[in-house]
């Protein structure tokens, strides 16, 4: 299924040209949770498209499911269930290839940042190894045919590195404008080895791919094709605005050396995802959301709810509602998030009757329920996440804080019983 087909399942409003500079960044922030915008004519052949998942809502719709423990199952199952693909062999007709990267509708999202680029495309990487790696990186043009990605101490890194030390550039296919699932998969981090395209075709119910001349696949009727190696050469990246919302800093990182270009001949949709968006955290901490859900679980059945907060820009705070039996759980959960989601910086543990979408309601915990001498522990010089600003040096070491803000149980628990006004 092509992004301009799964589009069709949205509420969307169209937008039409001319566009200023930023008037696709500031139209993305303005529609946030609500409708999906569509940029008609962005440029000759192209229709634009973002907001695809900025919603829990949006993204069960793509996923056939009510909820989130459906959700975090069916993902969960897909992770440790890929599907093999299908390969078209049938597919070049369908496309035409064009000369430059700059023929590509890119554009700034920040007024600082260094130049036009695509920040919801997917890298797919050949290891030296027969490794398969799809994950989602910034991408952006230094000319015609060479781009610079960023890329972080993960799979892709870790491909990146085992093939410098043989000598080898890896086999890179670049694609932009996506099934939103597909999205999904890349955002993910099943085991090495497991090939996030296999687990994009579990949640779709099968997934077609392109075979590319550099051996490398890429989902069939993505909008764009970008084939090519990710070389030694290295180049200045940024400054870009990361999913903390500053600049990030600039960066040497890998140069892609562009060999075919391939866009849909149908009008191909792309997909513009706007930096520390919603869309931009959803993408990133569900599947985190999942696996805290589970390694909570493990520890307690009673868990109610997970959130990374929107304050925590949906990767760095975790709010976790739950059921305690005895004292101690809430720690325990706390520890088992910080195991399953080494990013995380702060997790706070409330009570099932706090909403951790409510987040004067998890402040409320904080102040009626904490007991600061035995509710709060410092976990310090762990690795964290590299978007942590004050982290102590560039692999994210830092000190993680867990904070148990449920009600001591050796307390009258008719003292947290919070007012209600009846209805009539």
């Amino acid at each position: 299924m092509s992004l301009r087909d799964a589009v069709s399942l949205l509420d969307v409003q169209w937008f039409y040209p001319p566009y200023g500079e930023f008037t696709i960044a500031r139209v993305l922030k303005n529609t946030e949770g609500g409708v999906t915008p569509i940029f008609a004519k962005v440029a000759e052949g192209f229709t634009g498209v973002g907001n695809l998942l900025d919603t829990r809502s949006k993204l069960f719709k793509f996923l056939g499911v009510s909820r989130d423990e459906e959700a975090y199952a069916k993902l969960q199952q897909a992770l440790e269930n890929p599907l093999n693909v299908e390969v078209v062999s049938t597919w070049r007709d369908l496309y035409r290839e064009v000369e430059s990267l700059r023929q590509l509708p890119m554009v700034r999202y920040y007024e600082k940042e260094a130049r036009p680029y695509i920040t919801s495309g997917v890298v797919i990487a050949l290891g030296v190894d027969g490794v398969v790696n799809a994950s989602i990186h910034r991408f952006s043009p230094l000319d015609d045919r060479r781009a610079v990605v960023r890329i972080v101490p993960r799979h892709l890194y870790q491909i990146y590195r085992k093939s410098m030390e043989v000598e080898r550039e890896v086999p890179v296919v670049f694609v932009w404008g996506v099934h939103p699932l597909v999205l999904l998969a890349a955002a993910s981090s099943p085991p090495y080895g497991v090939s996030e395209i296999n687990v994009a075709s579990r949640l779709m119910g099968g997934l077609k791919v392109m075979a590319l001349d550099n051996g490398v696949v890429a989902p069939f009727l993505a909008s764009v094709v970008v084939e090519g190696f990710l070389t030694r050469e290295q180049a200045d990246e940024g400054p870009f605005v990361d999913i903390v919302g500053v600049y990030d800093r600039v960066r040497k990182q890998p140069v892609v050396r562009v060999e075919k270009i391939y866009v849909l001949r149908e009008e191909a949709y792309v997909h513009y995802l706007l930096p520390a968006g919603l869309e931009h955290m959803v993408l990133m901490g569900f599947e985190k959301e999942a696996r805290i859900w589970r390694a909570a679980r493990g520890v307690t059945p009673r868990i109610n709810k997970v959130r990374l907060t929107r304050g925590g820009f949906g990767w760095m705070v975790a709010v976790i509602s739950m059921e305690k039996l005895v004292e101690g759980d809430a720690k325990n959960v706390l520890l088992a998030a910080f195991a399953a989601h080494p990013s995380l910086k702060i997790a706070i543990a409330v009570d099932s009757d706090v909403d951790p979408d409510d987040a004067v309601a998890v402040e409320w915990a904080l102040a009626t329920r904490l007991r600061a001498d035995s509710g709060i522990f410092v976990i310090p010089y762990v690795r964290g996440s590299t978007l942590d600003p004050v982290a102590l040096n560039a692999e994210g070491l830092t000190h993680k804080v867990g904070i148990d803000a449920t009600r001591p149980l050796d307390l009258d628990p008719a003292i947290f019983e919070r007012a209600k006004i009846p209805t009539e």
